[in-house]
């Protein structure tokens, strides 16, 4: 759909921050075919339900049509429902998996905010590696005191 029939929701209650936008653009650019697979939400007037915030960084990015999903025929309470639950996330991360899975680097720039701790047993294990290097005699290799 052109993107300039697409009408933000003036009462969306999520609001996005400016680093976190502009993650969620360069996302998009770097891989639209996600916008196939999630498009944006509209209801019968071209009013957006869920996707506020990919619909501004799809502008931002400078896209003309993007794919949509009508729910056509909600009540008003449905809408509002809708807005609500499609924002809520009901999981929660599973970290130990995610630190043997995936690169620090690499999940930030997705945009997933890391724990404060998150990586630190992995640094701690690092570091005492490290200790074992250098109480190694680099010359002959023997262990030193």
């Amino acid at each position: 759909m052109k993107i300039t029939e697409i009408k933000p929701n003036p009462n969306n209650p999520r609001f996005i921050r400016s680093e976190k936008f502009k993650k969620l653009v360069k996302s998009i650019k770097e891989f639209p075919e996600m916008l196939s697979v999630r498009p944006i939400v509209i209801d019968e007037n071209n009013m957006v339900l869920g996707g506020n915030m990919r619909l501004k960084a799809c502008i931002e990015a400078g896209y003309d049509d993007v794919p949509v999903m009508y729910s056509t025929g909600w009540t008003q309470k449905q809408k509002d429902e809708f807005i609500i639950k499609d924002n809520v996330g009901f999981g929660d991360w599973d970290w130990d998996m995610i630190a043997n899975e995936w690169e620090p680097e690499q999940l930030e720039e997705w945009g997933l905010d890391l724990p404060v701790d998150f990586g630190i047993e992995e640094t701690k294990e690092e570091e005492k590696e490290e200790e074992k290097e250098e109480n190694i005699c680099e010359v002959c290799g023997k262990k030193t005191v």
